[in-house]
């Protein structure tokens, strides 16, 4: 049996549907059905799960994250750590990570905060940059599955790409860097810097004043990785100086963004609400029925957490 722990009934009965559906044979139930025996769950499909709740299932053979990270799960200090922990993956959120990152690089390149201001403001400003895509590198910090999906999407609009994880990757169309001792060189490159580093206690607080003054002159930064990465009041420094020419922000700390945050009427400064990677609900169910079905047939689970390396 699985359960899904999902926000809102309907949302979660749906869920069950899907897998049924895409699984036959599955039975799929939401969390809080009733007469439910916790040992009969071999599967949990969740998203910010109680802090105990994982532990309470002794016949538990893989837990199934609803998004692309895992801390929302890992930070549980009970989490059964002898259970795989799967991220939400597959080929739509890729897609979905991908338009999300050319979207955002496009915006910035041509002003988009500023027009959609004018058009509040019912004012005509003409206004036309110097470069080009062509002209700029975009630089992904952070070069796993998820960017190197956008990758292709970002040179075909004619960007350079460069990439920058702990370890090199070999990813077509990206130049890779690796490791701290390549950290400054790969940020002196990157006109368009998008953070897509996984969260972990060495990656806390890493956009700072510090990181940012390495960047180029009228620089961007984009976030779709995890709200904790950013320390705000230095990002915003840095926008006010001119040391960056703005921001595309999609994740945040805490979340929902508190109305008083100055990130909200900042003109540097486009929010969105946490959907970058965001597929389809079919598509996420797809997933994970489909990795059910190879699991039990003997394959490895995908994405799998990696408590060593903390993603």
């Amino acid at each position: 049996m699985l359960l899904v722990k999902a926000e809102g009934a309907k949302v979660r009965q749906n869920w069950c549907e899907l897998l049924a559906e895409l699984r036959p044979g599955l039975v799929a139930k939401p969390f809080d059905a009733p007469d439910l025996r916790a040992e009969d769950t071999a599967y949990v499909l969740a998203w910010e799960p109680e802090p105990g709740w994982l532990a309470g299932f002794p016949n538990l053979r893989a837990i199934f994250s609803l998004g692309a990270g895992v801390d929302h799960i890992t930070r549980d200090p009970a989490w059964p750590r002898h259970v795989p922990l799967v991220r939400m993956g597959g080929e739509e959120t890729g897609q979905r990570m991908g338009e999300y990152i050319a979207w955002a690089c496009l915006t910035l390149l041509r002003h988009g905060r500023d027009f959609a201001r004018q058009q509040a403001e019912r004012r005509w400003g003409y206004k036309v940059g110097e470069d080009t895509a062509r002209d700029l590198t975009v630089g992904i910090m952070g070069l796993g599955t998820l960017g190197a999906a956008a990758v292709p999407m970002l040179r075909g609009l004619g960007y350079r790409v460069i990439g920058w994880s702990r370890s090199r990757k070999a990813v077509e169309g990206a130049e890779s860097y690796a490791g701290e001792a390549e950290l400054d060189a790969f940020l002196a490159r990157s006109n368009v810097l998008v953070c897509l580093l996984p969260s972990t206690p060495e990656t806390a607080g890493i956009v700072n004043a510090g990181l940012l003054a390495k960047l180029p002159e009228g620089a961007a930064l984009v976030n779709a990785a995890r709200g904790s990465h950013v320390v705000v009041p230095e990002l915003i420094a840095a926008l006010d100086s001119g040391h960056l020419s703005g921001a595309v922000l999609d994740v945040f700390d805490p979340e929902p963004l508190p109305e008083d945050s100055p990130l909200w009427s900042h003109p540097k400064v486009t929010v969105t609400p946490h959907v970058a990677s965001v597929a389809r609900r079919r598509e996420r169910a797809r997933y994970v029925a489909d990795a059910i079905a190879a699991f039990e047939a003997g394959a490895a689970l995908p994405n799998l957490y990696d408590p060593e390396r903390g993603y």
